[in-house]
């Protein structure tokens, strides 16, 4: 994947011909949203946009700040992303987070690049900026307990997948409230709520 990742020419062609139920995935973040008061949201690795393109859907009064480390990534996302309603921020995950409080923070598939470690820094990050009530929502690969479910083809010097388990531990040391709302094979979304 890694060959293709950051160009927005090809990018969503790889994702949809390498990630089983890339569709479904991007719906499962879309729902995990929903019902949710929503001014403000953040999109981590917002890539050509199309995770925030299906929350501004699901939020038609929200704003959202769409964040990914790759300007050209950024620049497809414009193309189609609402400029009345999107900021869009240059900066890595390990980077210092865009100002809060957000209402929502959402995440598809890029997560995975981070490891261990950086997942559990990240997370307390998210819930530092999490206003409170707030909802983090996490789509991404992840290793799954029977390894005749890893159908996702990652590249080992760019993906650092972790297990399940361990990332519903780190929300919970970042003071969130985990949930596993969809897991397929080697795929799962999660939501984390911060305390009201």
């Amino acid at each position: 994947m890694s060959q293709f990742h950051f160009d927005p020419e090809t990018y969503l062609a790889m994702v949809l011909s390498e990630v089983p139920d890339y569709e479904r995935l991007q719906d499962e973040v879309a729902a995990a949203s929903a019902g949710r008061a929503v001014a403000r949201a953040l999109d981590l690795g917002a890539g050509t946009g199309e995770t925030s393109r299906r929350v501004l859907a699901a939020h038609p009064a929200a704003a959202l700040v769409a964040l990914d480390e790759s300007d050209g990534m950024l620049a497809a996302a414009r193309e189609h992303l609402p400029a009345d309603r999107v900021d869009f921020v240059v900066g890595r995950l390990e980077d210092p987070l865009p100002t809060g409080p957000f209402d929502l923070v959402v995440s598809a598939l890029a997560v995975h690049h981070l490891d261990g470690p950086g997942k559990q820094e990240l997370f307390a990050r998210v819930a530092g900026v999490l206003a409170p009530g707030g909802r983090f929502v996490l789509a991404d690969v992840v290793v799954p307990d029977d390894p005749a479910d890893v159908v996702t083809p990652v590249d080992d010097e760019y993906d650092q997948p972790s297990r399940l388990p361990d990332q519903l531990a780190w929300l919970r040391q970042a003071g969130l409230s985990p949930t596993v709302t969809w897991h397929h094979l080697d795929l799962a979304v999660l939501t984390a709520d911060h305390p009201a």
